[in-house]
């Protein structure tokens, strides 16, 4: 159980989260393993098979602290909000456009770019850093298609032209990321693999990008958006179709980085993971411990906005980015500007 700027995330299995007056109690067996008053959390992510009380979810609803429960993967169950807060008129404007195609258009085509631009940079950086000529050479090949990709994401005028380039897009970077990878014992890959991931690289992202919706929907809500109504993935229940679409532009950004950087400084080893029946690979309690310290960390790291001109630490961007989406539905910028980082 670690405490990490605003978030309480919890791993330990059969733990039972309650409230004592303002403060937060983590009892295992019976035995009180952390306390931390009510007003020191933003959020609390909960991993597994945990108990929480009723008045602990008051306490949270009352405070506004998000309580998020998840699988051990990291795959969403549930989420308790308190009711939701800010302009309706943002969120009429957000369903009216939603509900137009061509409205749609605009805005995913700049969720997307951001998404593609990111994969692109990811991919070259990776390509002048790497030793091994082949590995290169093959890098700077994905890049220059993505690169095209991109451009017809421009041009594309249509919404499911748009999610063509993008799959494409992404069937191409994942078959090149293996030739990112440094450190290849253990951690092979076989491109992009989910629900159940196939191998260890894939476990990794997997549980990385549910971190990221999460956050995600957090900074939609905040901004007075509806993060289940999107513009790029379709509307689906019990789906957050716009945290979906924001969290495109930060899943090379963030979370792929961050995977690569665990695995080529050997902080996660291969026998951390396990086969289950019908070959899905899962986390150890240990690496997901290891993989949100370096997330967070990550997330406290400061870059410079290039849009904003400033200084402002990763954790920030979700909530940046969804106030720049918010300023574009009021009518107050003519277009949506995605996050893109050198």
């Amino acid at each position: 159980m670690d405490i990490h700027l605003n978030t309480l995330y919890v791993f330990t299995p059969g733990a039972y989260l309650h409230r004592d007056h303002q403060t937060v109690k983590i009892m295992v067996v019976k035995e009180t393993k952390l306390a931390i008053p009510i007003h020191h959390l933003d959020s609390i992510a909960i991993f597994g098979p945990i108990m929480v009380s009723p008045g602990l979810m008051e306490l949270c609803v009352k405070e506004g602290v998000s309580l998020t429960f998840l699988s051990e993967s990291g795959r969403l169950i549930a989420r308790v909000d308190a009711p939701r807060s800010g302009n309706v008129l943002l969120r009429r404007e957000q369903f009216r456009r939603a509900d137009i195609p061509e409205s749609c258009i605009p805005i995913a085509r700049c969720f997307v770019a951001g998404k593609l631009h990111n994969a692109r940079i990811c991919l070259l950086r990776s390509a002048r850093e790497g030793s091994d000529k082949s590995d290169s050479d093959e890098l700077n090949r994905s890049a220059s298609v993505i690169g095209e990709h991109i451009r017809q994401v421009g041009l594309a005028n249509h919404l499911d032209s748009i999610r063509g380039h993008e799959g494409d897009s992404a069937r191409i970077y994942f078959s090149a990321f293996p030739r990112m990878i440094r450190n290849r014992d253990g951690f092979s890959m076989n491109g992009r693999t989910r629900r159940p991931p196939l191998d260890a690289v894939n476990a990794m992202l997997s549980f990385t990008y549910a971190l990221m919706v999460q956050d995600c929907v957090a900074a939609l809500t905040a901004a007075g958006l509806d993060p289940d109504v999107g513009f790029l993935h379709a509307d689906r229940p019990g789906r957050p179709s716009l945290a979906l679409d924001l969290v495109e532009e930060f899943r090379t950004l963030v979370a792929d980085r961050l995977v690569l950087s665990l695995i080529n400084r050997k902080q996660i080893k291969p026998v951390e993971f396990t086969i289950r029946d019908g070959g899905g690979v899962e986390m150890s309690n240990s690496a997901r411990k290891t993989l949100v310290q370096a997330y967070v960390a990550r997330k406290r790291e400061e870059v410079k906005h290039p849009l904003l001109d400033r200084q402002v630490r990763i954790g920030q961007l979700p909530f940046l980015q969804a106030k720049l989406l918010a300023r574009h539905l009021r009518g107050d910028s003519e277009m949506y500007i995605p996050c893109v980082l050198r």
